[in-house]
Order: C-alpha cells, then structure tokens, then sequence
C-alpha cells in the first residue's frame, strides 16, 4: 500500500486530530486490518484495541471486549442495573485508572458487535469517566465491514431484546444513536486485481446478483472437484464439524508417521483464544495453513498461506508452498496476550505481556469454516456455501480468493444462499452517502480544540462543589466542628468572585478571540490571552482554595454526616487538583495531546484524604492562643489538688487542659469530645470546666472558635524553634510580623490557621507595641469602628454578616483590640499609632 490512499490518510486525521466517533468500513482486501496496525505502532492517544472474539483479539494485538469491560454473557436491557452493581463489574484499581485516562477506544470486526454489548460498554465508561456524556467522552473508532459476518443472537435473547433495539447490529445502540458518527469507506482493493471478479464480489455484497452475474458466478462451480494436493486447494465450509471431517480423515489417510507437538502456554492464555491447536498432529505430506505473519525479515510466510510438509525430523518442521522454489524451515512462533496497565511514570496506558502460546504456526487445513477465514487470503480454494445460513458467509468466502480463476464452487450458488440484511444495506447506504471531506475535516479540528479550551477555563464545577461543602457544613453548624479556614463563605465568596466570575469572562472573551478557519494552538491572539489566563487562574487557585483545603479539619460524631463532609471535601480537593492541571499545561501554549494527558494524569494521581478529625488532635502549649484561660484552669487544678492532697495531674493532665484551652468547649456535649476527658472525669470536674470556658467566651465575645492546624500537619522545625514557640508562640508570630512576613505567609510557615496568628497579633495591637495601621487600611478601621458603635450588644457574627465579605472575623479581633489599647491610655499618639511604634 505505497501508493497513497486518500481515504485512509483522511481516517487518520480524525483519529489523531478531533474526537469525532469513526466507522471505518470497506470491501473485503481494502486495507482495514493493516490501518490498525499501523495506529498501534504509532498511536494517536492514548488508546485500547478490542474486538469481539478471542482470535480477533489476539490478531489484532488487542483484547476481547467482554474481557476488557467484564460483561456478562447475556442480553442488556438498557436501563437495568445488571452491569452496576455485580460482583463481575467490581473493577481494581487498574483498570480504573485505564478507563479514566482513555482517549480512544478502538472496536476491530465491529459487524459481530451486538448493540446491547456497545450500551454495556457506553455504561462502564460513563461510569467510571464522564456521566453526561456516552461512552463517558471517549473517542470511538470502529472498523469494519457490515456485510460480512453478523452478531451471533439467539432466539430467546432476541426476544428479550426486540422491544429495545430495532436490529441486533451495532448501529442501533442506543448510546451510539446520541453521538454524531462519521463513516469513511475505504474503496481501493487490494487483494483482487481483476475488475470484473471486483464488479462481482461488489454484487455479491450488495446482494444486487442477477440472472447474468449468478451464472458468470457458477461457471465456477466443478462438482467433485479433487484437487491434487501440490496444488494448494483449501476447502471453505459453512459449519465446523464438517470442516473438522475433513482434515481429520486427510490427515489419517496419509501413510506418514503422526507426529504430535505439545504448545508451550505460560501464563494467562485462554484456551478459547489458542491460535492453533495446544497438541498439533501432523504428518509428512500433510496440507497446513500458515496462521500468522512471519514476523522475520525474510517474510516467508503470511497469515493464510497453504504449503505442505515435506520433512518432519525432531523438531524441524518443513513445509513447501505452491508456486515458491524454496522451502520453509518453519520455527515455533509465539502469540502474547496482552493486558492494560497504566505506567506510573509518565501515566500512559501500556500493553503488559502476561501470557504467551508457543506452537508451530500451522494448521491441518484442507478444509476452515468461513468463519475463521475472515481477515484471510488464498491463491485457491474450494467453497462450499449452498448451506450457508448467516448473512455475509458468501461474500466472506468468495472474497478470500485473489483470482477468479483460483475459486472452484463445489455446488452451484442459488440466489438463496447469497443473503444480504437490508437493515444493513440502509445503515450503509446513508452513512457512506456523504463521506467527510477535508473542509469537514478543518472545521471538525478547530471545533474540538475550541471546546478543549473553553472546557479548561470553565469552573463551573468547581463552584458546585464548592457550594457543596458550603450546604454540608452550614446545613450541619450544630454537628460539626471546622478548623484551619476562619469562614467558609468567605472562601466561596473569594473563589466565586476572583475564578468562577473570571472564568466565565475569559471564556466569553476566548469565544471573541476565536477565528474563522484558525486553529486555536497556532492563534497567535488565543495563544497570548490563554498564556496569562493559565498565570492568573495558577496562582488563584492555589492561594484561594490550595492552602485553605490543605489546613481545613473538619469533625463530627455523626458517621453519616462525616461521610458527607468527606466525600464533599474530597469532590473539591480533586476538582482543585484537576483544574489546577488543566490550566497549567495551557502555560507554554496550547496542545490537545499534553491537556487531555494532564487531566488524566491528574485524576490517577489524586488520593482521596483519610477523614481528618481535629477535636481528637494532640494540640501543644504552642497552639493556645488564650493564655489567659489556660492559667485560669491550671489555678482552679492547684487548688483542688492542695484540697484533696494529691498531685496537679492527678485531677487533670495539662495536656487535657491545653486541649480545652485551644478548643474552648462551652457546652457538655462539646467538652465530652475532648481527649482526656472520659465520663468519670466529666462528672466530677465537666459542670465547672465548662462553666470557666463559657464565661471566658463571653467575657471575649468568642462566638466561633478557629482551631490551628493539627501539630502533625505543620512543617518540621529544629529543636532551638519548637523551644521558642512553646515558650511564647505570640512572640514568634509577631517577630517574624516585624521581619516583613504576611498574616498568610507566617500561618503557612507556623501551620497555623490565618485566623490564629491574627489572634496573636492582636494582643501586641491591645499593647500598643503593634500599630493597627499596619494591618487594617484606615477605611476598615473607620467601617468596623462604626459597626461596633452601632451594634454594641451584637455578636461577632452579626457584626460580620453586617459588614460583608470584604471583612474577616480576624479584622473585628484586630479592631477591638486597637479600641482597648485606645481606652487604656488616653495619652495615646493619634489612630493607628502606638507608642511603640513611634519609638522605632
């Protein structure tokens, strides 16, 4: 084939380069199999071969359908559960991770595809990739030809299925049905030179014979034609037994010694998939069939040549073929079965050997079913279809032969026996009417491109997420306790407003930018606005929604409500990580290939978090921001102890009084929760615990309490650092303040919440060693100053909602303080200043 082809070179360019569904079809020899094994040499995606049958799969260097997708074998009703919830469509992890980062899914022989195993199919993927969308958003390239052999249905299965399908083809699936598929017939032959066995070959398909053309057809017919066996006849049958008759009484009639050679079978190879018999007699003088490809540079031999042998001695078999003037010393050969794996390394999808089958690659073969003989080609052969009984046996059997001259018809052909489906010459008819041309071809590129960026910079997911948590966590305020994020809303206000509103504006802009008949990768205008959008939406992403989610703990002791949180903290820690992913691979410019491979790649990479839970957390003497609380309960443990004579541990630990210190319970379900305190200890000492706490929160109007990061989760310090932070963790806080680090940039290093290390600031504000001026711009100072005046007997989350989203619950503490330094010294500099601050 190295005269260019112009439908095969267009074939390819809609696999490779959009993700339109393809059926590629053509006559018998047009050039189908050899397509796509060239697309598995170099291919285009990420992609998986599958085909029908064992023996189809293993020639096309792929696997069955039904192994891949685990389906059972029987009817699929659509809409049933069948496939969801048995134990056989249990998938690991692996295969799991294929089906996600799939681009193309190839189906060979696709005319013995039922329509029912192609929903099957379309039901896994949607529900292991993209629900919305069949076959989950996967590319489809189906090859075949419809006219040969048909899908195998039984009666009864047909009855159950006659009331969802309108055939048994794959063409009226359902899924399929709601995608737009292109069809390409391939129309140069390649295996039959003669144009008038081509014009009667196409008759034959189209089931279009004649008086003329059937009697042209059965000029061939020699009744008991017998053949010399050095003339390398091979009989065509319609049904096995018949066929296995045959070779079985040749090979025993032959006088030569039966030599038996056993396969070699290592590994997964099923037997139903074995290529040749496992223990293959043969004899001196026998007729075989090559049933594979040399794979050598010499190329001897090709799938379907007929030769016999003419020396068995040990090992060697030798085998001369009609019309060759040299033997074939004929070597075992090896068939791998393959299975998918993903690559951990560069994440794609790589066919793994895990099974091999090595035998001589012969068959006794005076006699194969039509069957079997599909894909094969032969220089002669006898074919005897009067019984045949499935649409297409004709035309299978007579299109293997090269010649005209080289077909012998062992009974004559009646126009009976020539059976065509007119369902099938429809479907054909209409969708090779109007094949795609290269302005179809264009347009379909930029059409795909386009959508991949739009898709991109879509964060419409993202925000249904987001809202998702949002609705699981305030819905369940009373059950749940939040740490690490100071408000929630304000996180989804701040992500709304800076990605989700951007977003949808850059996309409206990109629809601007795109031209008519510009591919966007080489649009230079599209190339630029992506380059800057991936920068902006990068560092957004992160500084918004990475760290908060990398800090939030949430907890509950209601399992079905933590599952919930989990599942939805989960959704959005993976949203994140993908579109973080997809915006990052438009940064050098813009490729199909590397944004699908980042997406998937991303999603195989993503680990669900373990549920966090932060009461249970072993907080130190570094994480309690109220200092003063803390000494209050180490007071109230002395004098206990001195009362009843035993050690300060004995009626509480510290590290139970550093958990209540940090957590601040104020009720007694909330002081249960901490560790340490078991229901002895909660009735002696619980009431008056959590009477001190309640009467701190109030004092301090604490409404809502912000939990620092678990201790685990924070950076690793040198030993002279942990001294230092437990010593003082304000002091440590407002030294690196002084040193030019950020609020965000110091709770980052310390693995504290925003929120906390506004709380330790604060208490140097209250000092007047920490000017306000430095944290809060004179208009928040002069807004919240207001709020406070106007709401005096409001709590902190009323003046919070009052004031809006462009203010935290930091900015209230912050202000407060500034008001108690302003209150306690009247000789105070003018607002904003301390006195401190000017001695600098």
């Amino acid at each position: 084939m190295s005269t260019p082809n112009p439908e095969l070179q267009l074939a390819e360019d809609f696999v490779r380069h959009t993700d339109c569904n393809l059926f590629l079809t053509g006559k018998a020899g047009t050039g189908k199999t050899t397509f796509l094994h060239n697309l598995k040499k170099n291919p285009a995606k990420r992609m998986i071969v599958t085909a029908p049958t064992g023996v189809a799969a293993i020639n096309a260097g792929g696997v069955t359908l039904h192994s891949f997708f685990q389906m059972p074998f029987g009817p699929f009703v659509p809409g049933s559960e069948t496939y969801g919830h048995s134990n056989q469509h249990k998938f690991n992890r692996e295969k799991i991770n294929i089906i996600k980062s799939l681009d193309l899914l190839v189906i060979d022989e696709i005319s013995m595809v039922r329509a029912d195993l192609l929903d099957g199919v379309d039901q896994v993927l949607r529900r292991y990739r993209r629900g919305n969308l069949p076959f989950g958003g996967v590319q489809l390239l189906m090859i075949g030809d419809l006219h040969q052999l048909s899908p195998v249905v039984k009666e009864a299965e047909w009855q159950i299925l006659r009331d969802y399908y309108e055939s048994a083809y794959f063409f009226s699936s359902n899924s399929l049905r709601q995608t737009e598929l292109l069809a390409i017939e391939l129309k140069h032959i390649y295996r039959q030179s003669d144009q008038n066995f081509i014009d009667l070959l196409n008759r034959v398909r189209d089931n279009r014979l004649d008086a003329d053309s059937l009697r042209e057809l059965n000029s061939r017919c020699i009744p008991n034609f017998a053949p010399q066996d050095d003339e390398g006849y091979i009989t065509l049958g319609t049904h096995n037994r018949g066929v296995d008759v045959i070779n079985e009484s040749r090979l025993r009639a032959l006088p030569a010694k039966m030599h038996s050679f056993s396969a070699e079978v290592e590994g997964e190879f099923p037997e139903y998939a074995y290529p040749t018999p496992a223990t293959l007699d043969l004899k001196v003088g026998a007729q075989v069939m090559f049933v594979r490809n040399d794979s050598s540079r010499d190329k001897l031999y090709f799938n379907g040549k007929i030769g016999k042998i003419t020396r068995i001695a040990g090992k060697a078999v030798v085998v001369k073929c009609p019309g060759d003037n040299e033997e074939i010393m004929v070597e075992p050969a090896t068939w791998e079965n393959i299975k998918y794996t993903i690559d951990p390394e560069n994440k794609e999808i790589k066919e793994n050997k895990i099974g091999k089958f090595v035998q001589y690659p012969l068959k006794p073969a005076w006699a194969i079913t039509i069957h079997k003989s599909q894909g094969l080609t032969f220089d002669k052969a006898v074919i005897d279809a009067a019984a045949a009984f499935a649409h297409g046996q004709v035309y299978v059997a007579l299109s293997r032969c090269r010649t005209f001259e080289g077909l012998v018809l062992s009974s004559p052909i009646s126009l009976h026996a020539v059976k065509s489906d007119p369902t099938v010459l429809d479907f054909v008819n209409q969708a090779c009417l109007n094949p795609p041309s290269q302005a179809q071809l264009l347009a379909a590129k930029i059409s795909y491109q386009q959508r991949l960026l739009l898709a991109c910079f879509d964060f419409e997911q993202l925000r249904f997420r987001l809202n998702r948590l949002l609705r699981v966590l305030l819905g369940n305020a009373q059950l749940v306790t939040v740490a690490g994020v100071a408000d929630i809303r304000e996180l989804e206000g701040r992500a709304g407003r800076e990605i989700c509103v951007i977003g949808d504006n850059f996309k409206r802009q990109l629809t601007t930018l795109f031209a008519d008949g510009n591919l966007p990768q080489t649009d230079n205008a599209v190339l630029e606005r992506i380059g800057k959008a991936s920068i902006y939406f990068q560092e957004k992403i992160e500084s918004i929604l990475g760290d908060s989610l990398r800090a939030l703990r949430v907890d509950t002791d209601n399992k079905e409500i933590g599952k919930k949180v989990k599942d939805a903290v989960n959704d959005l820690r993976k949203e994140v990580s993908m579109k973080t992913a997809a915006v990052k691979s438009c940064a050098g410019g813009f490729s199909p290939e590397r944004y699908l491979r980042a997406l998937s790649s991303a999603d195989i990479d993503f680990k669900p978090d373990k549920e966090k839970k932060a009461v249970q957390a072993e907080y130190t003497a570094a994480d309690v921001a109220h200092p003063e609380l803390f000494q209050t309960m180490k007071e109230w443990r002395a004098q206990l102890a001195a009362k009843e004579g035993v050690p300060h541990y004995r009626i509480l630990h510290q590290s139970v009084l550093i958990q209540i210190a940090v957590n601040l319970p104020d009720n007694a379900a909330d002081m249960r929760k901490i560790k340490g305190i078991g229901p002895a200890l909660f009735v002696k000492y619980g009431k008056e615990l959590v009477e001190m706490v309640a009467a701190y929160r109030r004092q301090h109007a604490i409404t809502e309490v912000v939990l620092p990061a678990a201790g685990a989760a924070r950076p690793q310090v040198d030993a002279g650092q942990e001294k230092e932070a437990k010593t003082n963790t304000r002091q440590v806080s407002f030294d690196m303040f002084r040193k030019g680090l950020t609020i965000a940039r110091i709770a980052e290093e310390r693995g504290l919440a925003n929120m906390t290390i506004e709380g330790h600031l604060a208490s140097f504000v209250e000092t007047g060693e920490l000017a306000i001026d430095r944290l809060l711009s004179p208009e928040k100072q002069q807004a919240i100053t207001r709020k406070l005046t106007e709401m005096k007997h409001s709590t902190h989350k009323e003046i919070k909602i009052a004031l809006g989203d462009d203010y935290s619950y930091g900015d209230i503490k912050l202000l407060q303080a500034h008001l108690k330094y302003q209150g306690s010294n009247t000789a105070a500099p003018s607002p904003g200043r301390a006195q401190g601050e000017q001695a600098d």
